[in-house]
């Protein structure tokens, strides 16, 4: 629920209001929008959870707010309603997801068939950003914690920050040497990585982020059959 108040947080900007201007009922496509929104959002709390049915969509946090809020500011727009009025709209909307699968055989098919209507939606208005490979990801959060060290030593944010560049890092060396590249290659590959990124550190914003989040989320461990 944290994630949910966190998306609808998105509808805090001031829309003007036409003073003369009488509030409507919701139209059928804003229903279908607010659904949207409330589906975005239970799934993006169940991805930052790990919960591995909800891994399987794109990571939908940051999308998920955007999206929000166009949505929210369209419906106050187009309707006349307050913020108020339209975050109840999207609070009734997640409670109508929850209960669709509540008491269901299997309710990740109905969570499935709502996605389906609602992820063309949000590639239409919000089209995905491009996913970093490993080894940006691996020099991203590098030169993130570099930045956040500087501002403010070892705070919680650049431990975190430097938790995620060594796992990043380590999880590049090790995909490299399945490829066959020595140490030294490994080394060379890394740092050139960083410095590209380094050079493109203003234009990281079009790059997926969340991304690199996911690569770095702790392995499954694999089930051992033997007796």
């Amino acid at each position: 629920m944290e994630k949910i108040m966190l998306i609808l947080l998105a509808l805090a900007q001031p829309v003007p209001a036409d003073k003369g201007a009488k509030a409507t009922a919701l139209a059928e496509i804003h229903k279908r929008d607010l659904s949207c929104v409330a589906a975005f959002a239970i799934v993006a709390s169940e991805q930052e959870r790990g919960i591995e049915s909800a891994l399987s969509y794109p990571l939908l946090t940051e999308r998920g707010r955007v999206y929000a809020g166009q949505v929210g500011e369209r419906v106050m727009v187009e309707t006349g309603q307050s913020r108020e009025q339209v975050r109840d709209a999207i609070l009734a909307a997640v409670a109508d997801q929850q209960a669709k699968v509540k008491n269901v055989g299997e309710p990740q098919e109905v969570v499935a068939e709502e996605m389906g209507k609602c992820l063309p939606l949000l590639d239409t208005e919000i089209p995905a950003k491009p996913k970093p490979t490993l080894n940006q990801c691996a020099a991203i959060m590098q030169l993130a914690y570099e930045e956040v060290y500087r501002r403010e030593k070892l705070s919680k944010m650049a431990q975190d920050l430097k938790t995620l560049a060594f796992v990043l890092d380590n999880r590049a060396r090790e995909t490299m040497r399945g490829e066959g590249k020595s140490g030294n290659e490994s080394d060379v590959i890394l740092t050139q990585t960083r410095e590209e990124m380094s050079v493109r550190q203003k234009n990281q914003t079009e790059l997926d982020i969340d991304h690199c989040f996911a690569l770095a989320a702790p392995k499954k461990k694999e089930q051992n059959f033997e007796h």
